[in-house]
């Protein structure tokens, strides 16, 4: 259902545009919260779907451990198998959740040199890939459940880019005119999901909340800028990872769950080059995130299944009171609120610059033919 290997980035990129919304002040998101929330749910999901993105020699081993496709079972969840290849050996593992009689959904991925996530950068190549899976699907009997578009930036576009600050500032000038690029990837994405549920797929459209933000701010910022597509499917799902803001506590996923229509928490694993800034969510975290994203969500995801497995979450979540309230701290309400109401302000300061631009440079001519005016009155004095 849902990925991080792009997602540090993106929150990276948007860090710094709110650090420097702080500047503004920002547009006030209304909120009642003026002490620590308490937020009870009526049990668990009625679907949990566990996120699995791994290399295929990891997917074999992950799926070799004896407890994990009866913990599976015993939860009644299904997995969102990311697609990094079309292989014999990805297409057996699927075959064996198939026979365990768990839900399996295709999360659809390309191949890294075309970018990895669908985004206005890919739409031809993620056409072309969901033609192989169709024939790979085929080929090897397998069911799923659903298809899911995780839209993300292309990461390896933006990593060349970071290596030269110019060309960087060039091409992100160059999007933030190009109006006509976010409507071209919206109706190629709207026209690939069609054919999707035509050959009878579910499919779910994965998208990080700021997409939520941009609406509001009517707006097409994000999508200009970073390549992401404002499109949907049967089902969206918010990708609401506090393991990006531990400070946070579950504010976030308090503050987006009631526009979402599905929710992934996360991120439960291990990244070694950024787990001491962004380290993976411990117990007590996973679960509060859980019991928060059900009280909005029937449908919860988890990035990822190898995570909790690593972590010995699944067999704890068998056992798990699901009635347990769960408190969110004044503060971290507080830290959500600030958050998007310096998104906001970035949001409508950057869709606006060009005006901003105008008057000051209209200003500024003002000011210097008024000038050149006065030393010209001042010299036919003297």
């Amino acid at each position: 259902m849902a990925c991080e290997r792009g997602t540090g980035f993106l929150i990276l990129l948007l860090g710094t545009a709110v650090m420097a919304g702080s500047c503004l002040g920002g547009i006030r998101v209304p909120s009642a919260a003026t002490g620590d929330l308490e937020i009870r749910t009526s049990g668990p999901p009625q679907h949990l779907v566990f996120a699995c993105e791994t290399d295929l020699p990891s997917l074999e081993a992950l799926f070799a451990d004896p407890s994990v496709i009866p913990d599976l079972q015993d939860l009644q969840a299904g997995v969102a198998l990311a697609l990094g290849d079309l292989s014999d050996g990805r297409a057996g593992v699927v075959r064996r959740l198939n026979q365990a009689g768990i839900p399996v959904e295709a999360w659809m991925n390309l191949p890294m040199e075309q970018g990895y996530y669908p985004n206005a950068s890919n739409e031809p190549q993620a056409a072309a890939r969901f033609a192989e899976f169709e024939r790979w699907t085929a080929a090897n009997g397998l069911r799923w459940t659903a298809i899911g578009l995780d839209i993300e930036p292309n990461i390896q576009e933006f990593a060349a880019l970071q290596n030269s600050k110019l060309r960087l500032a060039a091409t992100l000038l160059g999007r933030y005119f190009d109006v006509e690029r976010v409507r071209r990837a919206r109706e190629a994405y709207a026209a690939l999901i069609r054919q999707m549920q035509s050959r009878g797929y579910l499919v779910e459209t994965c998208q990080f909340p700021f997409i939520v933000d941009e609406r509001d701010a009517h707006t097409t910022l994000l999508e200009r800028l970073f390549g992401l597509v404002d499109v949907r499917g049967n089902r969206e799902v918010l990708m609401l990872y506090t393991s990006f803001n531990h400070a946070m506590d579950s504010a976030l996923v308090w503050k987006y769950g009631p526009r979402a229509q599905a929710i992934v928490v996360g991120s439960t694993k291990g990244n070694p080059p950024t787990d001491a800034r962004f380290p993976p969510l411990d117990w007590e975290e996973f679960s509060r995130d859980l019991r928060v994203a059900a009280h909005f969500s029937p449908v919860v995801g988890v990035y990822s299944l190898e995570g909790c497995v690593h972590q010995g979450f699944l067999a704890r979540l068998k056992s798990m009171d699901w009635n347990e309230p769960v408190t969110i701290p004044a503060d971290a309400l507080r830290k959500a609120n600030r958050m998007r109401s310096r998104i906001h302000a970035v949001l409508w300061l950057g869709s606006n610059l060009p005006y901003f631009v105008l008057v000051i440079f209209i200003a500024t001519g003002w000011w210097i033919w008024r000038r050149a005016r006065q030393r010209a009155a001042a010299k036919r004095r003297s």
